[in-house]
């Protein structure tokens, strides 16, 4: 399963949650430096989840805000639980 994520990267606090356009909000406290915000968005991206963190791996947007993440090996509820994150009552 492929989920687009816009981090927000130096927040000061760390959530997942929300919605910017299509995509679902990530917000980190680490910079946008050397791949740091983008490591710290998956490994956030993988406990709002409920999945492992190996299972979480970026797709495409290295260097962008944008971003896709892969779910390998999903469980049968994945689409559910980004849909509560996005606040979005269940879909997709």
């Amino acid at each position: 399963m492929h989920i687009a994520v816009r981090v927000k990267p130096g927040s000061a606090r760390a959530a997942v949650g929300g919605v910017h356009g299509d995509a679902l909000v990530v917000a980190v406290n680490a910079p946008p430096v050397d791949g740091r915000a983008t490591e710290a968005a998956r490994r956030a991206l993988a406990a709002a989840l409920g999945v492992p963190r190996s299972t979480v791996s970026l797709r495409s947007g290295a260097t962008s805000r944008d971003k896709i993440f892969t779910v390998d090996d999903p469980p049968a509820d994945l689409a559910a639980r980004v849909a509560a994150l996005r606040g979005d009552g269940g879909t997709s």
